[in-house]
């Protein structure tokens, strides 16, 4: 387990929070991997009942799970989990670039020019999406810019963070790095030009990149493993 950062005893839970998300985003925490209640309880200094509510709270965001006999652990979601998890995304974030690009404000437009700016002087896309927040997020500021609260509850609070993940993890596909940043101007542009149906087909378009290229590298990860597995284990004997 990666060293937490020692508490400042402030807000012992809520840095426990950010935390353990920023660990399992960035990767330090690996799908399955336990997380002991009583390390955490000794690096941050809170009692079992507050870390608890912490836990509970990433829970609540499927970031971790709890099964009998095994503690807490990060959340394994499936390759078909995944998969759809995703094309729901396509859907909404398609629509919600469609109605931004009917209501966004100008002030608001130029805000995602900045966000867009900012990505690309960071060279480093991964190193940038590890230290977003949701105020210089360009895929959240389109949802709150779409004015449609049902979208903003679904993909700003609800699936935020597994989404943050799989949108991590598709961005460390290096060939998709390189095309993220063509593909967000592609979008703002639709955006600024009040075309409605051109922004939905590009982040739509967008979207389904990222996932094609994620669950392909997943998928050969997946086959690489079972083979080594399949080589890895002894050979039957003959019968005698």
């Amino acid at each position: 387990m990666p060293e937490a950062p020692a508490a400042t005893g402030s807000a012992p839970i809520e840095e426990t929070i950010q935390w353990l998300e920023h660990a399992i985003l960035s990767g330090e925490l690996k799908p399955g991997d336990r997380v002991p209640e009583s390390v955490l309880a000794a690096r941050f200094g809170v009692g079992r009942g507050p870390l608890r509510e912490a836990l509970r709270t990433l829970e609540g965001r499927r970031l971790l799970e709890r099964t009998p006999f095994s503690g807490v652990r990060v959340a394994e979601l499936s390759i078909d989990d995944l998969e759809q998890l995703l094309i729901t995304r396509e859907a909404l974030e398609g629509m919600a670039a469609r109605q931004a690009a009917e209501v966004m404000t100008l002030p608001e437009t130029r805000r995602l020019r900045e966000l867009l700016n900012a990505s690309k002087a960071a060279g480093d896309l991964g190193e940038f999406f590890r230290r977003r927040t949701q105020d210089n997020d360009f895929h959240t500021q389109i949802v709150r810019g779409s004015r449609n609260h049902w979208l903003a509850e679904f993909l700003c609070r609800d699936l935020y963070a597994l989404l943050n993940i799989c949108r991590f993890r598709a961005a460390s596909v290096p060939q998709r790095m390189k095309a993220v940043h063509g593909e967000h101007e592609r979008i703002l542009e639709a955006i600024e030009q009040r075309d409605p149906e051109l922004a939905e087909r590009r982040m739509r378009e967008h979207v389904a990149h990222g996932r094609e290229s994620l669950l392909r590298r997943l998928r050969e990860t997946q086959a690489q493993e079972q083979a080594s597995s399949r080589r890895a284990r002894p050979a039957a004997r003959e019968p005698t």
